[in-house]
């Protein structure tokens, strides 16, 4: 989501906003859209640049859920020199097309690949694999094509995560689902797959929304936030909360992220 400091929007009505954040395309996973409109904080370590430094050093590099391809896109950009072989999994179809028009130039060849079905790869393809945001990582499938030595590095989303938001729209959510993706979790099923966790950092970072049409935006585009979530469906429920933003300033919640690093043991 954008940095840049929100500006006022005045005079802007409940309609008009809705209209923008239902109307904004969605695909990829571009946030530019946000500027001015909602923030959130950005995790410590730099994902992204991070993932640079790790690409220069590889050999053969796997992006799992590249989503519209963006991130390995800047990382490329970034990094020192590029693996000889570069790969990206994704299973939403317009992030598929909008992946491969991106990546193709720098070398990637993006697969169609649904989030929760095998890694279409042989057996330790991979030295590096590397996913920012995954639904769900398969840590079967993840230590099955790295080689021996090789490295999961990546940014999950962690634990209730955006769950102010969530829970104004759905009400309190059971335990198991606050706790779902916990980073504690992660960490034995990644060992129970025969990896070695070798860094686990987690931050709780703030957003704020400044107007409906951000937070219309941002469910429309976060589809798992708000399971079927449409304008129609929960009209009562935005209209309450514009008038909440617009008088008491903008609407807090918090994401959470762990930075994950394993390896396959040589």
């Amino acid at each position: 989501m954008a940095d840049r400091q929100p500006q006022p929007r005045p005079g802007r009505s409940f309609e008009d906003l809705v209209a923008e954040g239902a109307a904004a395309p969605t695909e990829g996973w571009d946030f530019s859209w946000f500027a001015g409109r909602a923030t959130e904080q950005r995790p410590s370590w730099g994902y992204a640049v991070s993932m640079a430094a790790r690409l220069a050093g590889a050999r053969a590099v796997l992006d799992v859920q590249t989503g519209g391809g963006e991130v390995l896109d800047f990382a490329l950009g970034r990094a020192a020199a590029a693996p000889a072989l570069l790969a990206a999994t994704e299973g939403w179809p317009p992030n598929v097309a909008g992946a491969t028009a991106l990546l193709r130039p720098r070398g990637v060849v993006v697969v169609d690949s649904p989030e929760d079905a095998p890694l279409p790869f042989a057996d330790a393809a991979f030295d590096l694999v590397v996913s920012r945001h995954p639904v769900r990582p398969h840590w079967t499938e993840i230590a099955r094509v790295l080689e021996p030595g090789g490295t999961y590095f990546a940014q999950h989303v962690g634990p209730g995560s955006v769950f102010e938001l969530v829970e104004y729209f759905l009400g309190p959510q059971p335990e198991e689902s606050r706790q779902a993706r916990h980073p504690g979790r992660e960490r034995a099923d990644a060992r129970a797959a025969g990896l070695q966790v070798v860094h686990l950092r987690a931050e709780r970072l703030r957003m704020e929304f400044h107007d409906i049409g951000a937070v219309v935006h941002f469910l429309r585009k976060v589809v798992w936030m708000v399971p079927g979530f449409t304008v129609e469906a929960y009209e009562p429920r935005l209209r309450a909360l514009h008038e909440r933003i617009e008088a008491r300033g903008p609407f807090v919640a918090h994401s959470t992220r762990h930075l994950f690093e394993a390896r396959r043991a040589g």
